[in-house]
């Protein structure tokens, strides 16, 4: 159970009022590269920056938690306007941890957001946090990234027909 996400879906975009209500979710720690941002982009991908206003709206509270760089995280995050914890050394906890005590949040109301098991939905599942798993907006072309979904799919087989898509 480790490596498997307790939602999956299609995109970030995907988490609305209802599906917020349904499980009782007051707190977003969000992944930045293939979950806001194409990896290395310093710009959000369409509709993000809407999503972000409404899941604010809503009093959602949210943290982007990325393992990769304040360099890389902080002009973006700056932009999105959302607090972050830059080198998050997920799956290790510690970033989770010190995003829900940010917020405020618990186990029980927060939910980990990301596109890789290996980090974000392993990160998640090590602190006891439910996890959403999303597909990439885009599918990286790098080997190392072609090399990281591939050993994925070891552990969890992303089966498309069971997709949650609204």
């Amino acid at each position: 159970m480790l490596f498997k996400p307790t939602f999956w879906l299609k995109s970030v975009l995907d988490i609305d009022k209802e599906f917020l209500k349904k499980h009782h979710v007051r707190a977003l720690v969000l992944d930045l590269d293939n979950t806001l941002s194409m990896h290395g982009n310093p710009a959000a991908e369409a509709g993000v920056t809407e999503w972000l206003d409404e899941m604010r709206r809503l009093g959602v509270k949210m943290r982007i938690v990325s393992n990769n760089t304040t360099k890389r995280v902080a002009p973006l995050a700056a932009k999105l306007g959302l607090e972050f914890t830059a080198n998050g050394a997920k799956p290790l906890t510690f970033g989770i941890s010190r995003a829900m005590k940010a917020m405020g949040s618990n186990k029980k109301n927060t939910l980990v957001v990301g596109d890789q098991i290996f980090t974000d939905v392993m990160g998640g599942n090590l602190k006891g946090v439910r996890t959403v798993l999303v597909e990439p907006f885009h599918l990286e072309k790098t080997w190392t990234f072609r090399l990281k979904r591939k050993v994925e799919a070891l552990v969890f087989k992303r089966d498309y027909s069971k997709l949650e898509v609204k």
